[in-house]
């Protein structure tokens, strides 16, 4: 049986004594400058922020991220996340949030019902969400765009009822409306997300 594989990531610190950890899950199409801009952002407001890439075990540094993707198993995507965790939490981090988008949204909810060692939980946009809804584990915030290119009106739906009061749909926003610098940015609700994203994890990661 092969030994586990060391999972890679990075790693952005706060510039004084981290207030928390967050684990950052990348979209579809692989590790981003967004994505660790994003990392970058959480880390100028005290957090310890990790991004695992989690493609390393069906990648190997050779096809397309299409290929990629299929070839990704959900336990290996949590077993990432849990070490993850561990990482923050040997480094100091007392609590761990999770956010994600696009796949890493869906990978952040299934981490939050799967019974991953996580005080919060905000997911953007994971199509699929309404395929494993269950319990989370850990209070969750969950955050679609009303125009998804992606994720069906209808799935929004199932899980909005499912979650009423965890689930925020921004009308006028696509998917990737979050990711800055691109035409699927849509900036009045990625700016409302960002600050409520950072309100629900000072609530529960302080």
């Amino acid at each position: 049986m092969k030994a586990p594989l060391p999972t890679p990531y990075f790693l952005a610190r706060p510039p004084a004594a981290a207030r928390a950890g967050v684990i950052v899950i990348m979209e579809g199409n692989g590790m981003s400058w967004q994505l660790l801009r994003v990392c970058e952002r959480l880390a100028a407001e005290g957090y310890l922020v990790i991004a695992p890439d989690v493609y390393h075990r069906c990648a190997d540094g050779h096809g397309s991220w299409e290929e990629a993707i299929r070839g990704l198993r959900p336990e290996d995507a949590l077993a990432d996340i849990r070490a993850c965790g561990g990482v923050l939490r040997e480094l100091g981090a007392a609590k761990v949030g999770i956010t994600g988008f696009c796949m890493g949204g869906r990978l952040s909810y299934l981490a939050a019902v799967s019974g991953a060692d996580l005080q919060a939980a905000a997911p953007f946009y994971g199509g699929g969400i309404d395929k494993i809804l269950g319990r989370p584990r850990c209070p969750l915030l969950a955050f679609f765009g009303g125009r998804d290119e992606w994720v069906p009106a209808a799935a929004i739906e199932i899980v909005r009822a499912h979650h009423p009061e965890q689930t925020i749909v921004y009308p006028e926003a696509g998917h990737g409306f979050m990711r800055d610098g691109s035409e699927s940015w849509h900036e009045p609700s990625a700016r409302d997300a960002w600050a409520r994203l950072l309100a629900f994890f000072a609530a529960q990661l302080a």
